[in-house]
């Protein structure tokens, strides 16, 4: 079990020794990025602005102009809500190489509702411009695309969970960017899982379904064909996300089975558009909006 935090900032360490200049920007936000041990390593490489989403994204800006790797870690849906204009300014159409952390992405804050859960993140990442989008399902997936990012400068957004989870990936994993990931390979049905939805598509074999399981770690860029050819060897496709149907993996997928004309059945497991979600335990909303394994199973088997 691993927290995916964990692994980024153990991640961060490793670089930072082995010769990356790094800085890590925070908005009030220490407890919940989990920075304490790269700031104990590394005080000075630390910059905290208080709760000033705005400034630390166009600070991070600055910094990275310099010369170094800049990483913001804070709250995905303050990141933005609050830091939209400076996100697509001051990162992507400047091409800065800052590389931003949304934490507590999804449902993440639970019980803090609608103004806390982040439910759009993908939808307007894919739309900023010049911004790889990444989303890991374990802390081993999460270690690699940091250093994946740390070696490829530019923006980027890494989407992230706060859970302790165990590992899908053995220690021999490495990220292909763009590669769709086959973490089963079963028939019939093919589901598609953004981030750490992955482990409850997993969760679906025990009851005795076999589905091919998917997950889509870089969501840009992307390998379409390949994503379409796993399409095409299936009669359905299912794509589980915690995030809105609007934007993130379902119009990802959609848009791939219109442009290539295929007539698979198709599935797509999230919140509703135009709907505010509510406050509740994590586990209690993924139920409600059948993005647990209990609704994946009940889809598979309809």
């Amino acid at each position: 079990m691993q927290d995916l935090r964990d692994a980024v900032i153990a991640t961060l360490i490793e670089q930072q020794q082995a010769g990356a200049d790094l800085t890590v920007m925070v908005a009030d936000s220490t407890s919940t990025s989990k920075i304490g041990p790269f700031e104990q390593a590394y005080p000075e490489r630390v910059v905290n602005v208080g709760i000033a989403e705005q400034n630390m994204v166009g600070m991070a800006a600055g910094i990275a102009l310099s010369g170094r790797t800049v990483f913001t870690a804070n709250a995905a849906p303050f990141l933005f809500a609050r830091s939209n204009e400076q996100m697509k300014n001051d990162i992507c159409y400047s091409a800065t190489n800052v590389k931003m952390l949304g934490l507590n992405a999804g449902f993440g804050y639970g019980p803090l509702g609608a103004t806390h859960h982040c439910m759009n993140d993908i939808a307007i990442a894919r739309t900023l411009g010049n911004l790889a989008v990444y989303a890991p399902a374990d802390g081993r997936q999460a270690a690699e695309i940091v250093r994946h990012v740390i070696a490829n400068p530019g923006p980027a957004y890494i989407r992230m969970d706060s859970d302790k989870l165990p590992l899908l990936h053995g220690d021999d994993y490495r990220l292909r960017p763009g590669q769709p990931e086959v973490l089963h390979e079963g028939t019939g049905s093919v589901v598609f899982c953004l981030g750490t939805l992955a482990h409850e598509a997993m969760k679906v074999l025990a009851m005795g379904d076999d589905p091919t399981v998917v997950s889509l770690p870089s969501l840009w860029p992307l390998d379409e064909l390949a994503v379409v050819a796993l399409m095409r060897e299936h009669q359905r496709v299912i794509t589980i996300e915690e995030h809105v149907l609007s934007g993130g993996l379902a119009s990802i997928i959609s848009e791939l089975l219109l442009k290539h004309q295929l007539r698979q059945t198709f599935v797509p497991l999230g919140v509703p558009v135009y709907e505010f979600t509510h406050s509740s335990s994590r586990a209690a909303l993924r139920q409600q909006y059948a993005i647990d394994a209990a609704g994946l199973h009940q889809q598979l088997n309809k």
